[in-house]
């Protein structure tokens, strides 16, 4: 069956570090502090890379968008073209107003690139200048970030606990928080339970994505509701070594761990292990009918998830860039053609050439997820689904929808649920939906934690 849920509110950005797809690798967690080697090497290039990142700011300024362009490393060039500089670079006066001068610099190694983030303040606020260089000086990634305080602290509801929980064992076990309600006298015994599935890219247990943290969110929101939550640290932000290699998949990334808190979740004293769920947001929930299968879920909740194979999704989110607002991803014609004939190629069964993998990930690891057909998924499941998705999603969009309708709409035990003012990380807006949702501080909808709580008490044992 399907329902239509509106809500009010507000929020607006997006995590550019997210939806920046070919920018991903400037965006990569920090190195450890206990790095010495590495902390050294990075003192002796600070001012090279800062003097170069001010260069960049300074040929902006003075419209020198072809020059800049021209200092991109590779695999920057097939996402960013002198035009998207021009678009990008000339849109902050006219958002901000006049320029009011910059700020001092700061510096980060991430990954293998160091990242310059220079204020630039105008009249009407500060926005971030992000450059990232790689080893031979180029350009691997150029965003601007909006500056935003972080909403306060959400407070664990009244009654409620938590403690930590680690999914796996031994060195690479993934640290987690168990949120468990408050005692409910309408409620006795063991409570429902859930665990909650990342999107892509490396996360903490929170998701944060900018200012916002929709998976704590999510966690309070469901204990306050009666349900018991379990939250980690994804593997590729806890033990990124794990990722070196050419053979990984999406289940080494993300499924094998989902499936293996399921298990733990079960075993912890107060939950009802006949009665622990999957929520998975946008990848965590076109993986979540998988992980509910292997797992022997008692159902799957699908947040912001696609109903399409991967890759399309992404080349549909690459030619829409361009109109979300902000530096666009991939905006060259050229790079989009890129782009085409990469996942052809792929699919094709072909391998991708040396400095030429889609993102930086291996083909083993695109294969995987274009192996699966979420909706195809979902409705051979054999467990109650939920599908939500929001109105102003600008990377699942009403394609998705349509797909998760025309699969599930008549399918036994699915429920699914459009909510017209929630974004990608289902905190409510107004206004068309953009990258702007990301940034903006904001907390997911009451509404959509109400229908999930709902949903799942309804399930019986």
């Amino acid at each position: 069956m399907t329902a239509r849920h509106g809500a009010a509110g507000a929020a607006a950005r997006s995590a550019a570090a997210a939806l920046a797809l070919a920018l991903a690798a400037a965006c990569a967690p920090e190195r450890p502090a206990d790095a010495a080697a590495a902390d050294a090497a990075l003192a002796d290039r600070a001012a090279p890379a800062v003097d170069l990142a001010v260069r960049v700011l300074d040929r902006l300024d003075a419209g020198e968008f072809d020059a800049v362009a021209g200092d991109l490393a590779p695999e920057a060039r097939a996402a960013i073209d002198a035009a998207a500089l021009e678009a990008a670079w000339t849109s902050l006066p006219q958002q901000l107003g006049e320029a009011a001068g910059r700020a001092a610099p700061a510096l980060a190694q991430r990954g293998e690139h160091r990242v310059v983030t220079i204020p630039l303040r105008y009249a009407r606020g500060t926005i971030d200048a992000v450059v990232a260089f790689d080893a031979q000086d180029r350009i691997a990634g150029l965003r601007f970030a909006p500056r935003t305080p972080d909403p306060a602290p959400a407070a664990l509801p009244p009654g409620a606990t938590e403690r930590a929980l680690t999914v796996g064992e031994g060195a690479l076990a993934l640290p987690g928080t168990l949120t468990l309600p408050p005692p409910d006298p309408a409620r006795p015994g063991p409570v429902p339970a859930v665990v909650l599935v990342h999107g892509s890219g490396p996360h903490d247990r929170d998701q944060t994505l900018g200012p916002n943290k929709p998976f704590r969110d999510i966690a309070h929101g469901l204990a306050a509701r009666g349900v018991a939550v379990l939250r980690y640290d994804k593997r590729s932000l806890a033990h990124p070594q794990a990722f070196a290699g050419e053979s990984w998949t999406v289940d080494d990334e993300a499924t094998n761990d989902a499936v293996a808190a399921i298990a733990a979740l079960r075993a912890q004293p107060g939950v009802d292990p006949a009665r622990v769920f999957v929520l998975g947001h946008s990848l965590g929930g076109l993986l979540a009918p998988r992980i509910a299968r292997r797992a022997g879920a008692a159902g799957a909740v699908l947040l912001a998830a696609p109903s399409r194979r991967l890759l399309d999704v992404l080349l549909e989110q690459v030619q829409r860039a361009p109109t979300l607002g902000g530096l666009p991803p991939r905006t060259r014609p050229g790079g989009l053609e890129a782009l085409r004939e990469g996942v052809a190629r792929l699919r094709d069964g072909g391998a991708t050439p040396e400095g030429e993998r889609l993102l930086g990930l291996p083909d083993a690891y695109w294969r995987s997820v274009d192996a699966i057909e979420p909706a195809a998924e979902a409705r051979a499941l054999g467990a109650p689904v939920l599908v939500l998705h929001g109105g102003r999603d600008v990377q699942v969009g009403d394609a998705d929808w349509a797909g998760w309708r025309s699969a599930l709409d008549d399918a036994p035990g699915a429920t699914l649920k459009r909510y017209p003012a929630l974004s990608h990380l289902g905190i409510a807006g107004v206004g068309p939906g953009s990258l702007a949702d990301y940034q903006t501080p904001g907390r997911v909808d009451d509404g959509l934690l109400d229908d999930v709580a709902a949903w799942i008490h309804g399930r019986a044992p």
